[in-house]
C-alpha cells in the first residue's frame, strides 16, 4: 500500500484525537486502548504510532482538543440570557446522557485526578477548566459556577435512572439563579 499524502495523514491524525476524546468520556482514558480508538477512527492500530509518541501523548490532544470543540459550541456567557442557555444545556438530561459528546470538565475530571495521561493531560485539562470558568464569567473566571455544573453533573450521571439524578439537575439550576419552569 503507498504513502497517504500529508493532507490525509492530517485528516487521520485528527480523525484519531476526535475519536479518543470521545471515548476517553465515555470509558475513561485507562478504559480505552490505543487498538480501540484506532479501530473506532476506522484505521489500523499500526498507524497510530506514525501519529503520537504514546497513549499519554494522545490523551493530551484529547482533552486539549475537547475544550477546543466545547468552546466553540457554547453561546457567549456574557449576558444573562446566554448564561442562562450555557446552564441550562448543561445541567440537562440531555447532556447527562451524552458522556461521550458532553463536557470534558466532567468527562476528564476523574482520569485527569488520578494521574491517568501524564502531565501534559493535566496542564491541557486545567487550561481547558480555566478557560471554560473564564467563559462562564463572561472573561472573569467564575469557579463557584463551574464546579456547581461539574458537580451537579457528574453526580447526575452516577444516579441515573434514579429520581435523585434529575433532582440534582434542577437543584443545581436552582442555586445557580436559573429557575426551572
Amino acid at each position: 500500500m503507498g504513502r497517504v499524502s500529508q493532507a490525509q495523514a492530517a485528516e487521520n491524525r485528527e480523525r484519531i484525537v476526535a475519536t479518543a476524546a470521545r471515548l476517553f468520556r465515555e470509558r475513561g482514558i485507562a478504559g480505552v486502548s490505543v487498538a480501540d480508538v484506532t479501530a473506532e477512527a476506522g484505521l489500523t492500530h499500526g498507524g497510530f504510532y506514525r501519529h503520537f509518541a504514546s497513549k499519554d501523548a494522545l490523551a493530551a490532544e484529547a482533552v486539549a482538543s475537547a475544550f477546543a470543540t466545547q468552546a466553540t459550541q457554547i453561546p457567549p456567557a456574557t449576558a444573562d440570557d446566554g448564561r442562562r442557555a450555557v446552564i441550562d444545556a448543561y445541567l440537562s438530561a440531555a447532556h447527562r446522557d451524552d458522556p461521550g459528546g458532553g463536557c470534558p470538565s466532567a468527562g476528564f475530571g476523574g482520569d485527569v485526578a488520578r494521574a491517568t495521561g501524564g502531565d501534559a493531560t493535566r496542564q491541557a485539562y486545567a487550561d481547558g477548566v480555566e478557560g471554560f470558568a473564564r467563559h462562564l464569567g463572561g472573561g472573569e473566571p467564575d469557579l463557584t459556577a463551574l464546579s456547581t455544573m461539574v458537580g451537579a453533573l457528574i453526580l447526575s450521571r452516577a444516579t441515573a435512572g434514579t429520581p435523585l439524578s434529575d433532582r440534582i439537575l434542577t437543584a443545581a439550576r436552582e442555586s445557580l439563579g436559573i429557575p426551572v419552569a
